[in-house]
């Protein structure tokens, strides 16, 4: 994915003619990063943020980014415009025009990320692993022996999120999304199954 047209702005009204209403509007939304700036206005925030950040998220779906995916995205991005506002000019950029770059920005440099990290995994992939020693072996079926044990005796909920994320190598929001559960709970309930299995997973704890 390049800064090119498949992650495009969404149309903002005729870029000839702007109806009068989006124009009062493009106003307000210029005096509100104003007021950011010069007077780090929270009420004028808020309305940048009620009205930004559900469009925000909207656009960034239509760039093939999943709905809570988007949303931290959307979020981080008002974020950025609280912290970048001071750097807005309304003389270069309408509003909507310059808070859409910001977001637009955020999810070409995400898709860089992710692509930088399969090339990463692609290329351990393909890096020969040294052979391993005999008592090395031992240890690691020993390991794996005492860990499928322990597994069978974690609650249902915590063995299901430990499956998601260890087996199937799901990200904590995706195994939030498919089990229909908070962001939070996934965490907690990983942070509790990693306390029981903690020390088998330590080759130290593996007496020969």
């Amino acid at each position: 994915m390049t800064g090119g047209g498949d992650m495009g702005l969404p149309e903002a009204g005729s870029a000839a003619s702007p109806p009068a209403a989006t124009v009062v509007l493009e106003d307000v939304h210029a005096r509100h990063l104003q007021a950011i700036a010069t007077q780090g206005d929270r009420a004028a925030y808020a309305a940048l943020f009620r009205h930004y950040a559900p469009r925000i998220k909207s656009y960034l779906m239509t760039t093939g980014l999943p709905a809570m995916e988007a949303e931290e995205l959307a979020q981080e991005a008002m974020l950025t415009i609280w912290r970048k506002a001071a750097i807005f000019d309304p003389a270069r950029a309408r509003a909507a025009t310059w808070i859409f770059t910001i977001a637009r920005n955020l999810r070409i440099d995400a898709a860089r990320r992710s692509r930088a990290a399969d090339a990463a995994l692609a290329q351990e992939s393909l890096t020969p692993a040294e052979p391993e020693q005999a008592d090395e072996v031992l240890s690691a079926l020993q390991i794996a022996d005492r860990l499928r044990a322990t597994l069978a005796t974690l609650p249902p909920d915590q063995l299901a999120v430990v499956r998601l994320s260890f087996f199937e190598d799901a990200p904590h929001p995706d195994i939030a999304r498919r089990l229909g559960i908070p962001l939070g709970t996934v965490k907690s309930r990983l942070r509790l199954a990693m306390a029981r299995l903690r020390g088998l997973i330590d080759p130290v704890g593996v007496k020969p």
